[in-house]
């Protein structure tokens, strides 16, 4: 338990918004018919599906869950996924969840409206010869005890969960994982607690680090989401954690900040990993579980899209089953032949190239690639210029923000982790907050960027204008508060800087100090003519990762310095791909 104990609130019943077919408590068992639909816009059923609804589940600690579990009909044993989230087991049918879909495009009839939100569709599954549960987890709905957010909690809750599940009649004692961005997340923290009948996961997209993706990205107390996600989520009868107080109470990384960090180390279960570059929210963390997760028998897949449409594509979803049927069935049908790594270049142009195989990420022939920012000339250079210059922006004023710029003359792809490491002076402050980003410009200049959801719509077009980020690709971003800059050489690797969070070294007058930041995964393709743009900036050049969250407001007054040249350059490092 954590010496930073944490904070709670009250937590609220379901509203109306986020009440489905199934959110009434009516526990028992009945047959769903092939052929029926829990609602009109959504897919009949392929099969007989048997419902047992909330079912009670006693976790180690004495408190009740309830789950419900959609299966085939029949006497034969079936493997089960597990969906693990508190978003309710019933609002698959919910106003709310048909809400984020109309958003990003995506017809209601492409599922059953039996699945979780974010996950698994029974619809499938069970006519695949899978269960599907589907838990309304600790202090959620109608169970027991206070919810918490992404915790080592939720592993051991979970944990109980498979293990009971692994006993059932219908139940073969195989037990998988499935879902994106919450569901995805929760697969960390229980697959590090290591149920023995836990026997392969999918995380389809999630953070991996609470501090460092959600609430302090680079050090900054940017707890937009945070907020929406508490305030929109963990619907119950007693009390949920407040994140958004735990993150003002404890700005530095703490014993609670890391234990809402998932054990790496100990996650070895065969894992099929999917991510993005897009995601704002997701991408850093799903590609640093891939690195650390000591599972011999891990896939990742890069797509180029989003993960909503990502995860119920019909051929991804075939493929997600031959992963599943290997290590929940023991199927010999090749899966272990598919390619280690499978990553996408983005074109932004039209040419995305998908399903590259790789037997790492980077792949072999990316070579980190140091391009020289060069101060008078506002260009970036593989030779550093020989003596130093300086330029500057005041953070009040527009454009708030210096470029530079660097076109290819020939076929350019990267392919891997950009770094930013960075000379940098304030004047009339004693912090920055510095925000970064990687933008492809076309031939002429002009900057391209690409929608990531099938919506692209009039409105899709207004909310992503500035934000709604993760629906719409505008490049690789980072971000850091100057005084949150040392770094934990323990986790640290050339490509990717790790910082400590846990101590404030203020600037003072003067002082020139050195930054490294983290960009988000990349992979993109540059033909030739078309360049580069590397933008430095006081301001969040990408606004909220989703429409409607606040803002975060940087804490920065004065003027920044950026020096560039001489013995101690700054430099853009980025992953180039051999041709």
């Amino acid at each position: 338990m954590s010496d930073e104990p944490k904070i709670f609130m009250p937590s609220h019943p379901l509203p109306s918004d986020r009440r489905g077919a199934l959110s009434d408590f009516d526990p028992g068992t009945r047959t769903l018919p092939a052929g029926s639909r829990i609602a009109p816009p959504f897919r009949p059923l392929p099969v007989d599906v048997v419902l047992e609804k909330d079912v009670a589940v006693a976790l180690r600690d004495g408190v009740t869950i309830y789950v419900d579990v959609l299966r085939p009909t029949g006497a034969e044993p079936v493997p089960v996924l597990v969906a693990w989230s508190p978003y309710g087991k019933g609002q698959g049918t919910s106003a709310s969840v048909r809400g984020v879909f109309g958003m990003v495009g995506l017809d209601d009839g492409i599922v059953s409206g039996l699945e979780k939100f974010e996950g698994p569709d029974p619809a499938y599954w069970c006519a695949q010869g899978y269960a599907i549960c589907n838990p309304d987890v600790r202090g959620v709905v109608d169970g027991g005890g206070d919810s918490v957010l992404w915790d080592r909690q939720e592993g051991r809750d979970c944990y109980d969960l498979i293990e009971w599940l692994a006993v059932q009649d219908w139940c073969t004692g195989k037990v998988g994982m499935s879902g994106t961005s919450y569901l995805a997340v929760s697969q960390w923290f229980t697959a590090a607690e290591q149920p023995p009948h836990l026997a392969a996961i999918n995380p389809w997209e999630g953070v991996s680090d609470v501090y460092r993706d959600l609430v302090r990205r680079g050090g900054m107390p940017d707890t937009g989401f945070a907020r929406q996600l508490r305030d929109n989520s963990f619907f119950g009868r007693n009390r949920k954690e407040d994140i958004v107080a735990e993150a003002e109470r404890y700005p530095l990384m703490n014993e609670l900040w890391e234990n809402k960090i998932p054990r790496f180390e100990r996650i070895t279960a065969p894992a099929y990993v999917v991510a993005s570059y897009s995601n704002t929210l997701h991408t850093a963390g799903t590609f640093r579980a891939w690195r650390r997760m000591a599972s011999e028998d891990k896939w990742l897949r890069v797509h180029n899209s989003q993960e909503w449409p990502d995860y119920y594509d019909e051929d991804n979803r075939e493929d997600l089953r031959r992963f599943f049927d290997h290590f929940l069935k023991g199927a010999d049908n090749g899966w272990e032949r598919t390619p280690r790594v499978r990553y996408s270049v983005l074109d932004l142009e039209g040419g995305d190239r998908v399903n590259l195989p790789a037997e790492q990420f980077p792949p072999a022939d990316v070579v980190p690639t140091k391009y020289y920012l060069d101060s008078r000339s506002r260009a970036l250079t593989t030779e550093a210029p020989s003596s130093e210059a300086a330029v500057e922006y005041d953070v009040e004023s527009k454009p708030g923000s210096v470029s530079f710029l660097i076109r290819f003359e020939e076929e350019t792809a990267l392919v891997g982790y950009p770094e930013a490491r960075l000379r940098v002076e304030a004047k009339g402050a004693d912090d920055m907050d510095l925000f970064v980003l990687v933008q492809k410009l076309d031939a002429h200049g002009t900057p391209l960027q690409n929608f990531t959801v099938p919506n692209q719509g009039a409105l899709a077009h207004d909310i992503t204008e500035h934000g709604a980020s993760i629906l719409r690709y505008k490049g690789s971003d980072g971000r850091l508060r100057v005084s949150m800059r040392h770094l934990d050489e323990a986790l640290s690797t050339d490509a990717v800087p790790a910082h400590s969070f846990d101590r404030v070294e203020k600037l003072s007058p003067g002082e020139v100090v050195d930054v490294e930041i983290d960009l988000l995964p990349v992979g993109l393709a540059f033909h030739p003519g078309e360049q580069l743009r590397f933008i430095i900036s006081g301001r969040n050049l990408l606004g909220t990762m989703m429409p409607g969250i606040r803002e975060y407001t940087p804490a920065n007054a004065g003027v920044h310095v950026i020096h560039t040249g001489g013995e101690h350059a700054s430099y853009l490092q980025l992953p180039v791909q051999e041709q």
